[in-house]
């Protein structure tokens, strides 16, 4: 079997890490060269879209605005992880509303900073935070920049204070820190109770394959081609430059291109995906609006 290029979107099941995904895939397919789009915490499911061959490239490249998640929450209990997983560290019998829940979620959406948890994989002086936090050791964290492009309750339970959220976010929310500072917002405190990944890089639930339908395969057949997306499916949001052949030689080389001879959608645009002269997907570019010339940006051959 030839290697693959192209993006498997896995469904990563809970009690994974992001990395136990691409270790199991690396076994499965029998190929280094995987890289994934937004790690996930092992408490965590849903969708992963992991990268195969020329395709990794495109990792560091990925919009970072269309990510989903649907969360369960639980209210009037703290952790130290702020999640179900964690060691209690209050509990309270405040009540909450279903109206005033809503009300303090509004104050969450749209450009926030937030500040990253202790038990996380941010670094603070060459250190992960969770290794500091497993000592023990609390220190110091920057807020960050986040955004929350909308955040819904579907479900809540004034009994149980227990509901679930949908939220749409930029790269780097902790959806378990929103819900711990919508808690803190309400007086009471919450944790996440668990979490799903429905949509990431373009790809949705419906994408996804599981790791033991990837399994089977490598027991049977071993057709992994029809798993396989294309990965100029996550810059479909890219107006398109067509080239001839002689265009496309020029590119391939790393040669500049004259932006009046081009076929292209839209020279509005900074960023472009661009096709060879057979049709296929080839790579990105950037315009070089001072000099008007087409500059490589990825080449994905």
């Amino acid at each position: 079997m030839s290697e693959l290029n192209g993006i498997i979107c896995v469904y990563k099941p809970v009690g994974f890490t992001s990395f136990d995904v691409i270790a199991k895939m690396r076994g499965i397919l029998k190929m280094k060269k995987l890289g994934h789009a937004g790690t996930l915490d092992p408490m965590a499911e849903g969708v992963l879209p992991v990268f195969a061959g020329c395709a990794t490239k495109a990792c560091d490249m990925l919009p970072d605005h269309d990510k989903v998640y649907r969360a369960g929450f639980r209210l009037g209990v703290t952790t130290d992880t702020q999640d179900s997983s964690g060691t209690v560290i209050s509990e309270n019998d405040t009540p909450v509303y279903k109206d005033g829940l809503i009300s303090a979620a509004e104050c969450f959406r749209g450009d926030i900073m937030q500040l990253p948890p202790m038990y996380s994989a941010v670094s603070v002086n060459g250190k992960r935070l969770y290794e500091l936090a497993r000592q023990g050791k609390t220190v110091e964290r920057e807020p960050r920049p986040i955004t929350v492009y909308s955040l819904d309750i579907k479900e809540y339970d004034e009994q149980t204070r227990s509901g679930v959220m949908e939220i749409s976010c930029s790269k780097g929310t902790y959806i378990r820190t929103l819900i711990n500072d919508i808690g803190d917002k309400l007086g009471c405190g919450g944790i996440m109770t668990s979490l799903v990944r429905t949509a990431a890089c373009g790809f949705t639930l419906d994408d996804c394959v599981t790791i033991e339908q990837l399994q089977q395969t490598a027991d049977g057949d071993r057709d992994f081609g029809k798993y396989l997306l294309p990965v100029e499916a996550v810059f479909d949001y890219l107006p398109k430059v067509r080239l001839c052949e002689a265009q496309e030689r020029m590119y391939r080389n790393g040669i500049r291109l004259d932006v009046s001879r081009l076929d292209i959608d839209d020279t509005a645009s900074e960023r472009y995906a661009v096709f060879g002269s057979s049709g296929g997907f080839i790579g990105t570019a950037v315009i070089m609006r001072d000099e008007d010339l087409l500059k490589v940006e990825k080449n994905f051959l």
